[in-house]
């Protein structure tokens, strides 16, 4: 009776529920953040429903069901800067998604060092600048690129022009030097999962080709990136699905009256009609359109992902 018991407790079935009760515990308090700061939030959809007014109580609003939503089509004004806040937001999500190979080829290059103490350093130096704030890039760019900053007073120094170069104060090449600054900021770090990702790859693949004569380029070549390349297309395809989300931060330190016309992302176009505007409402409209937006482009690129390649990516 003994032994029949102890069978049972110890049975691979019993374990294997043990097992998943055990790792269902350890996730739950990550279950937890995320519905407190992706879900909760969303009760504040509301406000695009109603002609908010702060300080007042949502309550003691009017509610105006779809005005918002309609007023975006309607105005002529409006339109027209959204129109414009949507050029420069495909702009920007295309350079992103057209540079993010850069950071495949930064991990395969820097996988090919030799050298472990200097491999070490370039990818410290490369991914320290990740943990840098925004505020403090800008301080970085405006103490090298401003008026008075290093590099026009070398440039003026060595006479190589008399009135300084407006880097920072200028609307020319905006998309450019905000794609640059991105991808100073983010190239070590981006290249880490690709890191993870060499160095899951079979050693008995370089020392096949090694044998039959391939040297380091054509290792590269035919066994390192097309390794990395379901990794790659996986990253890609979250990329393009979050199409139009581009974030605040970096635009929201470099922008200026000089360059607003072109630094201005939707997300920076939502921030600033609902703080500096003052319409949450209107706000929250383009937000609740924008989130849609980027569900259907997730499910489209799912699709695709699960018809070309056989695998779906949620």
């Amino acid at each position: 009776m003994r032994t029949k018991t102890k069978t049972i407790k110890n049975s691979p079935g019993i374990q294997r529920k043990h097992r998943g009760k055990v790792l269902f515990l350890m996730i739950l308090p990550f279950l937890l953040l995320n519905f407190l700061f992706a879900y909760f939030p969303l009760h504040g959809w509301a406000y695009a429903f109603f002609d908010y007014r702060p300080p007042l109580k949502l309550s003691q609003c009017d509610f105006v069901g779809w005005k918002w939503f309609r007023m975006l089509f309607s105005n002529p004004t409006q339109l027209s800067q959204l129109w414009q806040v949507m050029v420069n937001t495909f702009a920007m999500s295309l350079l992103g998604i057209a540079t993010s190979i850069l950071p495949l080829f930064f991990a395969v290059f820097l996988n090919e060092i030799k050298c472990k103490r200097f491999k070490s350093v370039t990818q410290t130096l490369t991914t320290i600048p990740n943990f840098i704030s925004w505020i403090l890039v800008y301080s970085v760019a405006f103490s090298l690129f401003s008026n008075s900053g290093m590099v026009n007073t070398l440039l003026q120094n060595l006479g190589i022009v008399e009135a300084p170069v407006k880097f920072l104060d200028s609307d020319k090449h905006t998309w450019l030097s905000m794609i640059l600054w991105s991808n100073w900021k983010g190239l070590g770090w981006n290249a880490i999962m690709y890191l993870a990702a060499i160095a899951g790859i079979d050693m008995e693949l370089y020392e096949a080709a090694k044998i039959d004569g391939a040297g380091r380029f054509k290792l590269m070549r035919y066994i390192t990136i097309p390794e990395l390349l379901p990794t790659f297309f996986v990253l890609l395809m979250l990329s393009v699905a979050n199409f139009l989300n581009n974030g605040v931060d970096q635009y929201f330190v470099f922008q200026n009256a000089f360059n607003k016309n072109h630094i201005q992302v939707l997300d920076l176009y939502v921030y600033n009609i609902g703080m500096t505007g003052k319409s949450q409402s209107l706000a929250t409209a383009i937000s609740i359109m924008k989130s849609g937006v980027s569900i259907t482009l997730l499910t489209v690129v799912n699709f695709i992902s699960k018809r070309l390649r056989g695998e779906s990516i949620i």
